[in-house]
């Protein structure tokens, strides 16, 4: 089934120095962009991380040192990143949790602004979870009866995540054919930022996923402990959780 799309969507995978979203750096960027009238266009690039490639890294995704020594950083990239994404939806596979979050990261660092508010992000790794409980490469072979050849490659995986929601519209009718309602779906938990320090509750009021004010309002906590807010900043939290916890001081000093 092809996607039935109201603004294009940009499917992606980031392979990257290790799992850390606050540390780690990309060192294979693809994306797969798939338009309303469902042409696509894809580009893969490999990044200069600047920091070196741990060994059990790259005995996972098969990226050296030596093979990316000549690649350009990715400020260098991040442009044309930005510019491909821009205006579009995103999906991927388990990318909720760490390709979104991981490239946010990225592009704060360089100066980019990045903001999922009107975006909607459709994880296929939750919809595979919530209907079957599987891996991308049981995911491929389940739905789209193929081998993942080259798994963690990053244009392989991009690849496969796309064939794998089309064959998911297909397998089941309960899946609305609308990346808004797909998004919704594929959602672990309604986030504020992207990390799940700052989540949502029932009445979509911002309160804090962590620590020891674990459920209490953001608000509330900064006004009342206004410390929090200066620790949150200074310590090695996502830089996309301090611009969402900025902007909700600043929110609240506006109502003042």
């Amino acid at each position: 089934m092809e996607l039935k799309l109201t603004r294009p969507i940009c499917f992606f995978d980031l392979e990257t120095t290790g799992t850390n979203i606050s540390k780690d750096r990309i060192v294979e960027i693809s994306i797969l962009k798939v338009y309303e009238n469902n042409n696509k266009e894809s580009f893969t690039w490999k990044v200069n991380p600047g920091v070196s490639i741990p060994k059990e890294t790259t005995a996972i995704h098969g990226i050296s040192d030596e093979d990316v020594a000549d690649e350009p950083k990715f400020e260098e990239l991040a442009p044309k990143i930005n510019a491909m994404i821009k205006g579009c939806d995103l999906a991927g596979y388990n990318s909720n949790r760490f390709d979104i979050p991981l490239l946010a990261e990225e592009m704060l660092r360089v100066g980019l602004d990045f903001d999922m508010k009107k975006v909607n992000a459709v994880d296929v790794q939750t919809i595979f979870h919530k209907k079957e409980k599987r891996t991308l490469e049981a995911a491929y072979k389940f739905y789209c009866d193929k081998d993942l050849t080259d798994a963690h490659s990053a244009e392989a995986d991009t690849n496969a995540t796309y064939e794998v929601l089309k064959s998911q519209l297909d397998r089941y009718p309960d899946l609305e054919n609308d990346t808004k309602w797909l998004s919704t779906y594929s959602a672990h938990k309604k986030f504020a930022d992207l990390a799940g320090f700052i989540v949502l509750n029932k009445k979509d009021e911002e309160v804090f996923g962590f620590g020891k004010f674990r459920g209490k309002k953001v608000e509330e906590v900064l006004e009342k402990e206004p410390g929090y807010f200066g620790w949150i900043q200074n310590s090695d939290f996502p830089l996309y959780t301090k611009k969402v916890l900025t902007a909700i001081k600043l929110r609240k000093l506006a109502t003042k």
